[in-house]
């Protein structure tokens, strides 16, 4: 998983390389923005950057958009943190950028692909997520305030 990937389309770069993330706007739209992780500290979006996949839209050197996808490279990933700044959307970028995303070589055997949301089923129903097929296999260890603290 060392080597980065990009593809351009309509002008806009989608890469995996971190150097061209752009932590403060990361960190930024997650703290500020996400119903998913409000409040998370900086240090906890650079440490989940720092052990995670991660993928980026750019346009120029403006960041638009980020996913990351927590993973072992077989048996599981975990997409999390997607996002498309309010300026950027409509443009369909958040459908380039899941295409971006299952189109990298270290996903491509993953048994099991997982995520939570809370209002983009359809846009995921469109790369086949679907349901729990078995929701009584699967418990959780939540804490709402972990990343905040």
């Amino acid at each position: 998983m060392g080597e980065h990937h990009e593809r351009t389309v309509d002008g806009i770069l989608f890469s995996t390389d971190r150097a061209r993330l752009d932590i403060d706007s990361i960190h930024a739209f997650l703290a500020g923005e996400s119903y998913w992780v409000p409040g998370i500290h900086r240090e906890l979006v650079e440490r989940s950057i720092e052990r995670s996949l991660c993928f980026g839209a750019y346009e120029g050197e403006r960041q638009l958009g980020f996913a990351r996808v927590v993973t072992d490279g077989a048996g599981f990933a975990y997409l999390c943190d997607v996002f498309v700044v309010d300026a950027a959307r409509g443009r369909g970028l958040g459908k380039q950028l899941m295409e971006f995303v299952f189109a990298h070589p270290d996903l491509q055997r993953v048994r099991r692909f997982m995520l939570a949301t809370r209002d983009a089923h359809g846009l995921y129903a469109q790369y086949g997520f679907t349901s729990l097929a078995n929701p009584d296999k699967f418990m959780e260890r939540y804490d709402a305030d972990a990343l905040s603290r």
